[in-house]
């Protein structure tokens, strides 16, 4: 298709961030056709005017006449919609995590390999541009330390309560934390993990099973280490979401929602960046030029780059509930379901 054209967009899963894919793919220029929701009165509360809705995924793709597919269900339910619309040569724009276990997310991978369909993943600090201004900086050097934070509020969800069906904080919240260190450092060889006792944003009459603060410790296979600290926190407490990073010529800052900017020094030289766009946006837009392009090299994380993200976030969750034990990555198998 032309790459200037808008795109004719269905969305499986309406949820909240949903909402907000919606909001930006308008900005843009792009109609959102279908919505599909297993509860149907909310899809029906939020689809756009006009729009088809659907609670069957598999009816709306038989329907429909579609460039794009947009799948914001919970992770435990990615594989059925994203595989069946790339099969069909549909390109597949999937909400991070790419998937809830190994062997789900191999058979993403699998699929968009063999189809060659453009899909991207959405995990938005990956397309914020003070990576690039990260990456660009450190070229050449060798990193030593990564310090990640992650604190603040978030949308409580019945599936990111539950362990098995969300993966919780390190799945859902941590999980972009990782994507951005392996983005700067490379791949994790080995994590521990552990977590406190005390609840922050649930209550005792919670029935989630997940934990609210943890603290990520990763060795990278380049020999570097990094701390993730992450914790779920009460609304109307502050948030504060930042990369630092040390390395034998540079000591780097990238803060994250909502500023964005990097600040530090290079050798005796100062750094500062600001960006011109937020990242949830850009990686959208360049989903929507992979597409226009029928280039899929051009998205910022694509399922083989998150499915190692999830690999990294999965052993993190096997650590933590094995009593903090340091895991290898190369321990996991595609049937790994912690």
């Amino acid at each position: 298709m032309a790459a200037d054209k808008p795109l004719r967009v269905g969305i499986v899963g309406t949820g909240w961030i949903a909402t907000d894919h919606s909001v930006v793919l308008r900005k843009l220029g792009h109609e959102i056709v279908a919505v599909c929701d297993i509860d149907r009165s909310r899809a029906e509360q939020r689809a756009p005017e006009g729009a088809a809705v659907y609670e069957d995924w598999h009816e709306l793709l038989e329907r429909e006449t579609l460039d794009a597919l947009w799948v914001t269900t919970p992770p435990l339910h990615h594989r059925g919609p994203a595989t069946a619309a790339m099969e069909v040569g549909l390109p597949v724009f999937l909400e991070k995590p790419v998937a809830r276990t190994l062997e789900d997310a191999h058979v993403i991978v699998e699929t968009w390999e063999r189809t060659g369909v453009v899909c991207g993943v959405g995990y938005q600090w990956h397309a914020t541009e003070g990576l690039e201004t990260l990456q660009a900086e450190l070229a050449g050097q060798r990193i030593a330390l990564l310090l990640g934070v992650s604190i603040g509020p978030t949308a409580a969800r019945p599936w990111f309560l539950d362990r098995s069906g969300g993966g919780g904080n390190i799945l859902e919240r941590g999980s972009h934390q990782l994507d951005l260190m392996r983005a700067v450092a490379g791949d994790v060889a080995r994590v521990q993990v552990t977590a406190p006792e005390t609840l922050l944003a649930q209550t005792e009459t919670d029935s989630g099973n997940i934990e609210d603060a943890a603290a990520l410790l990763l060795q990278f296979e380049s020999g570097a280490v990094g701390t993730a600290v992450i914790a779920w926190t009460r609304q109307g407490q502050p948030g504060t979401y930042s990369l630092d990073v040390v390395a034998t010529e540079a000591t780097l800052k990238l803060e994250l929602d909502p500023a964005f900017k990097v600040t530090g020094q290079v050798g005796d030289r100062r750094v500062a960046m600001s960006p011109t766009t937020h990242p949830f946006e850009r990686a959208i837009a360049r989903f929507v030029d992979a597409v226009g392009a029928s280039d899929r090299g051009r998205v910022f994380c694509d399922p083989r780059d998150a499915t190692a993200t999830l690999a990294t976030a999965l052993a993190c969750e096997r650590s933590l509930l094995e009593s903090g034990r340091v895991v290898e990555l190369a321990e996991l198998l595609p049937t790994d379901v912690p």
